[in-house]
């Protein structure tokens, strides 16, 4: 190829050990099954790629993984090790629907040499039941022990719940008071994300009126042809969203305000609905599309502060 159009042809170096280290790579980055590796289609595609690159199983690519794991594991622990400055820790529990399995996160939150706020996972850690404060100041404690940092801790964030705080107390207690800041004083941090929705919750509560709301999306969500249904009387009335309507989460009030927000917007949808669907009954008046209203208002602020 002439040099001049933009392109020179130059001579590549299959390396066999790059390319399973790649596929690894692109199966845990875009969470591909295992499987795929032993796919017909996946190996047919690999030969006429490269035919130098010879197949592998389900096991060899689980093993390549895990290996990538430590090894990126090991160039963070590294990096950690490298700031000069202190990390601050922020961890929470999470439990597996399927499963019914409580999990807990572990983040670093540091400043670079750059002074840009870094953010990085340390582990996703299998808690067995039940999740005590003894249970969770062993794993955590076990967790900053394992990548070096329970001298170098700024402060910890968790919610604010009484679990969280007697699990504080014990991990202060086998922590050394002078690996941390002004004797542990400013080690405990409560969430103020978690203490705004505890509000936002309590005030929800109070208000009934939003219920004509959520069975009216309830009905017209419970199956793919009422949602049809639905969409196809918001092109007929003129409504343009680009949203669909959603069915909230009781327990999370962002859930509760993303549909109320929704829902508003079709509320010509709603009204032109009930005169062709006998069994659509829950059709909420003008109060409480007006409370709907209210309430998008006062949560749209905590929104973005969350």
């Amino acid at each position: 190829m002439d040099e001049s159009e933009g392109s020179v042809l130059a001579t590549h170096c299959f390396n066999y050990e790059d390319s399973r280290m790649d596929l690894a790579r692109m199966i845990a980055e875009h969470d591909y099954p295992l499987r795929i590796v032993e796919h017909e289609g996946f190996r047919v595609f690999c030969q006429g790629l490269q035919p130098l690159f010879k197949s592998i199983s389900r096991n060899m690519a689980r093993s390549d993984v895990l290996k990538l794991y430590d090894d990126e594991k090991e160039k963070l622990m590294q990096f950690l090790g490298s700031i000069q400055g202190r990390i601050a820790i922020t961890t929470d529990m999470w439990t597996c629907n399927n499963q019914r399995k409580g999990y807990m996160t572990v983040m670093s939150h540091f400043i670079d040499d750059s002074w840009k706020l870094q953010s990085r996972l340390l582990r996703f850690i299998y808690v067995p039941s039940p999740h005590t404060a003894e249970k969770l100041s062993e794993v955590l404690l076990d967790c900053l022990m394992e990548w070096n940092l329970d001298r170098k801790l700024s402060t910890l964030t968790v919610d604010n719940c009484l679990t969280n705080d007697c699990m504080i107390e014990l991990m202060t207690e086998k922590m050394p008071s002078y690996g941390l800041i002004l004797g542990r004083e400013l080690f405990h941090m409560r969430c103020a994300a978690y203490i705004l929705n505890l509000i936002v919750r309590s005030g929800l509560d109070s208000f009934k009126g939003i219920e004509k709301v959520r069975e009216s999306v309830s009905f017209w969500t419970t199956t793919p042809k009422r949602m049809e249904t639905f969409e196809q009387n918001a092109k007929q009335s003129g409504v343009i969203c680009g949203k669909k309507i959603a069915l909230d989460c009781k327990t999370r009030w962002n859930s509760t305000y993303l549909m109320l927000a929704t829902a508003v917007k079709y509320k010509k949808v709603f009204s032109r609905l009930k005169n062709r669907e006998p069994q659509y009954k829950s059709l909420p008046n003008e109060s409480h599309w007006d409370l709907a209203n209210e309430l998008c208002d006062r949560l749209k602020i905590f929104y973005s502060v969350t």
